[in-house]
């Protein structure tokens, strides 16, 4: 796949006041992504508050309230592209009470920028980004560190920041990690080089978001299909159809290759592979299509297509780092639902391990959950689960639990 047709998303984390607004809104001018008339307000705002230059911040701080606070509260999605790649951008807020936010915007991005102040160096925030960043297995990491042109454009300053965080990032496994000096202010090293920063050799941000590799980001090796709809039209033109909807989530399929359809192991052979632009031959992740079979069998909403020699865990049990999302505590006397891939199940936390202080790492015992807690635990389910580890397969290691009660989803979880 070509990098021009291929969607990069990723977000933005870092502390409060360290820029990432105007980082992202320096990526989007300078790469030619907004209309006039956007440029022409946010103009108007940033003269009106007595600003000497245009507050590029402005073109993601959508919400009124949160312009007038000055702070970014919610994670602002924007979507931009160069006639090299597209992008979607998720702004994630930076105080530790916003946890659920970054879990949420990380949980489908390829790679996350964590901004550090040149000034401050690498804080308790820039760790917890990095946790987090590792928990939720972001495979590209950047650290972009900004306003350098508060610390003189210092390569010393820089290096120094780099080795702290290095020595940090080895610890939570974190593999791909970049290192860019910037000025989101000034705009060096974002979208062009600038002038500032001749000693820096490596790529500019917007030159390593373009070229980054991202093919081997999704699963590769396995192959698996949840069932999303069985689709029957019953019409005269397709009386005899049978065919299964869903996206591959991994791997890829072709016409003739043999399945088993999880959880009751039954065999069959892809006899079509259908879209909506007509019929293919070969079908690759993250592809939404429709298989037909060789043969009857009983498959509905919820049933997993594999390959026989990549069989994934099928259980009624497991353990995973949970982020609690509600407000609401965690109630370990009730039942709630899990909606992994398109299955949903009855579900009870049968313990809870301990509790990750996202920003020491240290384990702490506990009774209940509180919203933003990170936690191991067990679960629990009704109808057995078709799943892979988290770090194994993103989609198929991964779930929602849902308050039957209310319907609100209450926490996100990844399966050890």
């Amino acid at each position: 796949m070509s990098n021009a047709t291929q969607l990069l998303r990723f977000i933005t984390a870092g502390s409060v006041d360290d820029g990432k607004s105007t980082l992202i809104g320096r990526l989007l001018h300078d790469s030619k992504s907004i209309f006039e008339d956007q440029f022409s307000a946010i103009s108007k705002t940033s003269e009106k508050r007595g600003m000497a230059a245009v507050d590029l911040s402005l073109l993601t701080d959508g919400l009124q309230a949160e312009r007038e606070q000055g702070i970014t509260i919610d994670v602002a999605y924007r979507y931009f592209a160069t006639p090299k790649r597209k992008f979607i951008i998720g702004d994630t807020p930076g105080h530790e009470q916003y946890t659920r936010n970054m879990v949420t915007a990380a949980s489908t991005a390829n790679l996350v920028v964590i901004l550090v102040d040149a000034r401050k160096g690498v804080l308790v925030q820039t760790r917890r980004h990095c946790y987090l960043a590792s928990l939720l297995g972001v495979p590209h990491v950047v650290l972009a560190v900004n306003k350098m042109d508060m610390v003189d454009y210092s390569q010393a300053r820089f290096d120094e920041i780099v080795t702290e965080y290095k020595a940090f990032a080895a610890q939570l496994n974190l593999h791909d990690v970049h290192c860019i000096p910037l000025s989101a202010l000034n705009g060096d090293m974002v979208v062009d080089r600038g002038d500032n920063l001749d000693w820096y050799t490596g790529p500019a941000l917007l030159e390593l978001l373009e070229t980054i590799e991202i093919d081997h980001d999704v699963n590769t090796a396995d192959f698996r299909f949840p069932v999303q709809w069985v689709c029957r039209p019953q019409t005269d033109e397709h009386h005899d159809f049978r065919g299964f909807a869903g996206r591959i989530e991994a791997g890829e399929i072709s016409v003739g290759d043999e399945i088993t359809v999880l959880p009751s192991g039954r065999s069959s052979k892809v006899k079509e592979i259908v879209t909506y632009d007509g019929k293919l031959q070969t079908a690759y992740a993250p592809q939404s299509v429709t298989l037909t079979l060789e043969d009857e069998i009983d498959i509905s909403r919820g049933d997993m297509f594999v390959r026989g020699g990549d069989v994934p865990r099928v259980e009624k049990e497991f353990e995973a780092m949970l982020c609690w999302l509600s407000e609401a505590p965690l109630d370990k006397n009730r039942k709630y639902l899990v909606k992994h891939t398109t299955r949903t199940a009855k579900s009870l936390f049968s313990r809870i391990d301990y509790r990750v202080d996202v920003n020491t790492l240290e384990q702490h015992a506990v009774e209940k959950l509180n919203m933003n807690d990170i936690a191991r635990v067990a679960i629990k389910v009704q109808s057995p689960l078709v799943f892979d580890s988290y770090d194994t397969d993103r989609a198929t290691g991964s779930f929602i639990v849902i308050d039957e009660a209310s319907n609100n989803t209450v926490a996100a979880g990844m399966i050890a």
